[in-house]
């Protein structure tokens, strides 16, 4: 798969997230705030999840020759179960 910098960059920004956390965690910030940021973070990886395996599913069915072993109902299901277990 192809990754385009689209996904490149919300990955550099969840970095930059990071640092801020850790800075913060540095700088003894309240727990609330800290946490407050650690679950913006973890959104920020859900969809960033959710971005690539939507891309990697809709490349798999526009170009089933690259994949012709398996039925487009078993592309989906393992794209759904990729989803399940990023959970």
């Amino acid at each position: 798969m192809n990754y385009d910098d689209k996904v490149k960059n919300r990955l550099k920004r969840i970095e930059g997230q990071i640092k801020g956390i850790l800075r913060m965690m540095e700088e003894d910030k309240e727990c609330k705030d800290v946490i407050t940021q650690l679950s913006a973070t973890r959104t920020a990886i859900d969809r960033t999840i959710g971005v690539i395996v939507s891309s990697n599913l809709i490349e798999c069915i526009q170009y089933p020759e690259e994949d012709a072993n398996r039925t487009q109902e078993e592309i989906v299901k393992e794209a759904v179960e990729l989803l399940v277990k990023s959970r």
